[in-house]
């Protein structure tokens, strides 16, 4: 059996500027995000289909990237971004002058010291990975976009690479950044991470 292409990439820019958004702020693509999009995938179309979480900044260009090269699309509500709960919507640079020791804690221990309602990592890691591995089953040999967060990404790289959610702070992920891996006969491989352009 052929191996099957997992490319990820991160939505771009979202309108709004540099602020905590998980599943609960839903803001869409600036013009620099989509620029941002356009560019990495260019005109390209190597994949047999189109995964992408519900949110706008990533379905729209999922959108239209699909329609574009007449691609299955499939919208997957698990792929959705982390919950950030309490600082939902808000800037970083306010979280760290308004609770300098909360933020301070989370940045410490991403894992125990969450925001007041936000989403625990090992739910998150669950939901991801469950319907990661069952698009895996249901498209064997194939080669599958996913167009979704930085937190989804990590979320998968942690499961490919053996990483608990402390360890997935220790990765970056840049807006419409892409990473690829290859499941293979002998397990999963990553090929590449966070390229600005298709490899």
């Amino acid at each position: 059996m052929s191996a099957t292409l997992i490319d990820l990439i991160r939505h771009g820019e979202p309108v709004g500027g540099r602020r905590y958004r998980g599943c609960g702020v839903d803001d869409p693509l600036s013009e620099t995000g989509w620029q941002q999009m356009r560019h990495a995938v260019g005109d390209a179309a190597p994949w047999t289909r189109v995964l992408s979480s519900p949110l706008q900044r990533c379905q729209a260009f999922a959108r239209e990237l699909a329609e574009h090269h007449r691609l299955p699309l499939e919208i997957v509500p698990e792929f959705a971004e982390v919950g950030m709960g309490a600082w939902e919507g808000r800037a970083h640079h306010e979280i760290v002058v308004s609770e300098p020791e909360r933020h301070r804690a989370y940045r410490n221990d991403p894992v125990g010291c969450r925001p007041e309602g936000a989403e625990p990592l090992e739910a998150f890691l669950d939901r991801v990975v469950s319907a990661y591995r069952a698009r895996l089953e249901r498209h064997p040999g194939e080669h599958l976009l996913i167009v979704c967060h930085s937190g989804t990404t990590r979320a998968i790289l942690g499961e490919v690479l053996g990483l608990g959610p402390h360890d997935w702070y220790r990765t970056k992920t840049d807006y419409a950044g892409i990473t690829r891996i290859r499941h293979g006969t002998n397990g999963p491989v990553l090929e590449c991470m966070n390229r600005p352009t298709l490899p």
